[in-house]
C-alpha cells in the first residue's frame, strides 16, 4: 500500500536526532518558549528573509495573531473587510472572523487555484482594509498584481503561506516575504512538520512583531507584568527544537517534490483527468498534487483498490460549511466546481521510483 502521506517514513531519518535533542530539553529543565524557540525564530527569519519570526501555536493562531496585533497598532479595526480567497482552507476565513473582521470572499484563478488577482478591485468598498493571500497546495499567488492593488488602494496584504514553506517568487523572495505579515503552519504532513501543532509569523515590521510576541504569552514581555489582553499561544519548545533539526533540509525535500511532480506532469496522460498547472519555476513547492476528475469517488476507489491512498483537499468549500451559513447564499461556482472534483494523489520526497511509476501507470489506466 502507497499511504498518501507516510509520516514515520518522513521522519524516520530525523530519529537519532530528535532522540538526542529530546534528552538535552528533557535534562535542560526549560521547557516553555526559552533557548530552543529563540534558535528556530532566528534560523526561520534567516531562511525566509525577514527581520522577525515569531513562533506561536498553529498557523490558524498565526493569522489571528497577525490581525489583532493590527488591530492594537490601529490599522485595522473591528468590522473591517479582509478580501480573502473562497477556495481554500476553513481557517483562512476563521482567521478573518475571530478577529472580528469581515471576510469577503474572492473566485480563484481556475488554473492555478489561487486568488484572482483579476476580481479584487470589483470587490474593494470603503470598509475595505486588507487582503489575505493563500498560496494554497505549496503554489504562490499574483503577489506583484495583488501588491500593486494593495498599494494602490492603501490595503494590507497578509499571506497565509501554511502550504508554501520555501517557495520562491520572481523577484528571489520566498514565501513569508512578500507581503506585510506571514503566517505558517508547521502541521506534521506540512513540507516542514513539526511532531505536533506549530507556526510562525514572519514580518519586517518591528512593531507588528513586538506586538505579536506579547500577544501570544499572555500580553506580557515581562514576566507577571501584562501590558495588553493576550492569549497563550506559544510556539512549544520541543516543537521548535524538532523543527531546526529539520529545516536545512528544506528546500532539497521541496526540490524532490518538484521533481516527482514534473514526473506526474510529463507521464500522466489520461483525458479523463486535469492536471495542475505548473510553469516550471521554483514558485511551487507541491505540498500538494492535486488533480481535477469528474467522478471523483470511482477515481478514489480505484487507486484504493490498487493500493493506492489519496486525500480530498477540501471537500466543501468555506462558504458552504455549516459553521458559516451567514456565507451559504453566495454564488462562487468555481470555488465550488474545484472543490466537487479535486483529488490529492501521493507526493512526498521519500516516495521511491517503483511508488511513483505505479501511481503514473494507474492513473493513466483510469
Amino acid at each position: 500500500m502507497i499511504k498518501f502521506l507516510d509520516l514515520p517514513a518522513i521522519n524516520a531519518r530525523y530519529e537519532a536526532a530528535f532522540q538526542e535533542k529530546f534528552k538535552q530539553f528533557l535534562d535542560s529543565g526549560n521547557y516553555i518558549l526559552g533557548s530552543e524557540v529563540q534558535a528556530f525564530e532566528q534560523n526561520f527569519s534567516k531562511y525566509c528573509g525577514t527581520k522577525h519570526a515569531i513562533g506561536v501555536s498553529n498557523g490558524l493562531d498565526a493569522l489571528i495573531l497577525i490581525f489583532k496585533a493590527y488591530i492594537a497598532l490601529g490599522e485595522l479595526k473591528p468590522g473591517d473587510e479582509v478580501i480573502v480567497p473562497a477556495n481554500t482552507f476553513i481557517a483562512s476565513v476563521l482567521s478573518v472572523i475571530h478577529a472580528d473582521l469581515k471576510p469577503v470572499f474572492i473566485e480563484p484563478d481556475f488554473k492555478t487555484y489561487n486568488l484572482d488577482a483579476s476580481q479584487i478591485e470589483k470587490h474593494i468598498s470603503s470598509k475595505t482594509k486588507a487582503i489575505l493571500v493563500v498560496h494554497l497546495y505549496g503554489q504562490l499567488a499574483n503577489m506583484k498584481a495583488i501588491n500593486q492593488i494593495a498599494k494602490n488602494h492603501k490595503l494590507l496584504v497578509i499571506e497565509d503561506a501554511a502550504q508554501a514553506q520555501g517557495a520562491k517568487y520572481s523577484n528571489g523572495k520566498i514565501a513569508g516575504n512578500l507581503a506585510d505579515a506571514a503566517a505558517f503552519s508547521f502541521y506534521p504532513g506540512k513540507n516542514l512538520g513539526a511532531l505536533g501543532d506549530a507556526g510562525a509569523v514572519t514580518t519586517n515590521n518591528t512593531d507588528l512583531a513586538k506586538i505579536i510576541s506579547e500577544l501570544r504569552n499572555y500580553g506580557s514581555e515581562e514576566k507577571y507584568v501584562n501590558a495588553r489582553i493576550g492569549y497563550n499561544k506559544r510556539l512549544d519548545a520541543l516543537q521548535a527544537a524538532f523543527l531546526t533539526i529539520k529545516l536545512p533540509d528544506l528546500d532539497t525535500d521541496n526540490t524532490q517534490r518538484r521533481a516527482i511532480a514534473n514526473q506526474y506532469l510529463k507521464n500522466i496522460k489520461n483525458p479523463k483527468i486535469s492536471m495542475p498547472f505548473y510553469d516550471d519555476t521554483e514558485n511551487h513547492v507541491f505540498h500538494l498534487f492535486v488533480v481535477q476528475v469528474d467522478d471523483r469517488a470511482s477515481l478514489v476507489n480505484f487507486l484504493k483498490e490498487n493500493g493506492v491512498g489519496t486525500l480530498i483537499h477540501y471537500p466543501i468549500p468555506p462558504h458552504k460549511q455549516i459553521a458559516l451559513t451567514n456565507y451559504s447564499h453566495l454564488k462562487l461556482p468555481i470555488t465550488e466546481a474545484i472543490h466537487k472534483n479535486v483529488v490529492s494523489i501521493p507526493l512526498s520526497p521519500i516516495l521511491t521510483k517503483p511508488e511513483i511509476t505505479k501511481i503514473i501507470n494507474l492513473l493513466n489506466a483510469y
